[in-house]
């Protein structure tokens, strides 16, 4: 099994920030690659576009509010790998006007070398803090 992580801290309270991305459904309001969200199985469920129109299905298995933390499995998308469990975190830092979102993610590369299936998720991973910093500072 192979897995990566990446954080971004920023100036932000971590209510403010989980209050934008907390939502299992919320991608659409914080990362362009995704212009399409739609949930089904009472919210447990989300099917994903990205900007190339290619469809990823996903499925929440742990939600944690008090934490500001889910994790997620993927049931079908065209990544290759498998048994792939993600976990998007919003935590407190000392200064209480900033937060860091941690997002990380295991899984078993598929046709592909682990450095492959490694690198192609920490890019997902750092793309979409980097469009969530932007979406921040845009005043979102």
């Amino acid at each position: 099994m192979a897995g990566t992580s990446t954080y971004l801290d920023v100036p932000h309270t971590p209510e403010h920030v989980w209050q934008l991305i907390g939502g299992f459904g919320s991608l659409t309001d914080w990362l362009p690659s995704i212009p399409g969200s739609t949930l089904s199985e009472g919210g447990r469920v989300r099917t994903l576009t990205n900007a190339e129109g290619e469809v990823v299905v996903e499925r929440l298995t742990a939600f944690d509010e008090e934490a500001r933390s889910y994790t997620y499995t993927i049931l079908r998308a065209p990544f290759p790998v498998t048994g792939y469990l993600s976990t998007l975190t919003v935590r407190d830092l000392p200064d209480p006007g900033t937060a860091r979102v941690e997002w990380s993610g295991t899984f078993t590369p598929a046709g592909v070398t682990e450095e492959e299936a490694v690198s192609l998720f920490h890019g997902i991973y750092t793309e979409g803090l980097a469009a969530l910093e932007r979406t921040l500072r845009e005043g979102t």
